[in-house]
Formats: structure tokens, C-alpha cells, sequence
């Protein structure tokens, strides 16, 4: 996948942004969905970057700073299970980051990132379409999983807003809900 994919994927999840808005991308890493989140949202905003590795969060920061310097970045180091408070946020981009949460802890790891989000804002996963992992995604959940797991986690009008290809586990499905 390369940025024209990742803008893809959020591109109807983030129809009707207001200028100046603040998300959170969670588990960002290097920041190629960080990217995408940024083109999309343009200057104004603000763009949170969370993840474990701050080597790679330094990456991410390099890159936005190159091509996106009129969006507001920010980076922080923590583990995506227990945020710190960011709130209140527009929203939120989970993109490949949920798998690494073991499936009995999900839902509680999402109620806890649900809670940062504004009423009425929006939570976007970006996840592997499939409900078997292997060691490199080991807790992927399908749409069907994801439209569940939402539900329970007190998030509302969840719909399925792109798909793509992939040769690791057939396909990568971007889904919306709201706050």
C-alpha cells in the first residue's frame, strides 16, 4: 500500500472535518496513516501520534514536519491500552494497531479510547479482515468482529467505509463509528 491507499482507506470517515480539528492517531508508528490523517485534515489542525517505539514516533515527526508543516503534530510514548488523557479529541485513526491487543482486552482497550473522543466524534480502525492472526497480526478482527466489538465498547453507527487488497490475510477493510 502506498499514501494514495492510506488516504483512501479514511477518506469517507473524515467527510464534513471542520477546520482546526484534533485527532489522534493510535499505534501510529513510522506514521504512514499519521500521513494520510494529515493530508486529509490539512493545515489547521492537530495530529497526536501515540505508540510504544519512540524511535519510530521520531520518524513519523520527521516526515510530517516535511510534508505537512501547517498541521499542529504532536507525539507521545505510551502503550495504546492505557492512553494518557488527550481529550477532547474530534477523533481517532486506529490503523493496524488493535490486532497487537489480545481479543479478551479489546473491547476494554477501545471503551478506554472511546472515552478521549468528543460526543458525536468519530473512531476509524483500519484493520485486517479476518478473525484468524499468525505471529506478525496475531488478534485481527474482521468487519463483522469490528461492528461487535464497537457496539460494546458504546460506539454507534458503525459502517464499513473502504476496502483494499492484501496479500497478508486476504484484505484490509476502514470502518467509522461514532462517539
Amino acid at each position: 500500500m502506498d499514501h494514495a491507499d492510506h488516504v483512501g482507506l479514511l477518506r469517507a470517515g473524515l467527510v464534513g472535518v471542520a477546520a482546526g480539528e484534533r485527532w489522534a492517531d493510535i499505534g501510529a508508528g513510522r506514521g504512514a496513516f499519521t500521513l494520510a490523517l494529515a493530508d486529509l485534515l490539512g493545515p489547521g489542525a492537530t495530529v497526536i501520534a501515540l505508540d510504544r517505539d519512540a524511535r519510530a514516533l521520531a520518524i513519523n515527526a520527521q516526515a510530517m514536519a516535511g510534508r505537512f508543516p501547517g498541521v499542529a503534530f504532536e507525539t507521545r510514548v505510551c502503550d495504546l491500552t492505557k492512553p494518557p488523557d488527550l481529550g477532547p479529541l474530534d477523533g481517532i485513526v486506529a490503523a493496524n494497531s488493535l490486532h497487537y491487543v489480545p481479543r479478551d482486552r479489546q473491547v476494554e482497550a477501545l471503551r478506554r479510547l472511546a472515552v478521549l473522543v468528543r460526543p458525536g466524534g468519530r473512531f476509524i480502525v483500519v484493520e485486517y479482515d479476518a478473525d484468524r492472526g499468525n505471529p506478525w497480526v496475531p488478534h485481527p478482527f474482521s468487519f463483522e468482529t469490528w461492528r461487535r466489538m464497537a457496539a460494546e465498547a458504546g460506539l454507534r453507527d458503525t459502517e464499513q467505509i473502504g476496502r483494499v487488497p492484501s496479500r497478508f490475510l486476504g484484505a484490509i477493510y476502514a470502518a467509522a463509528s461514532r462517539t
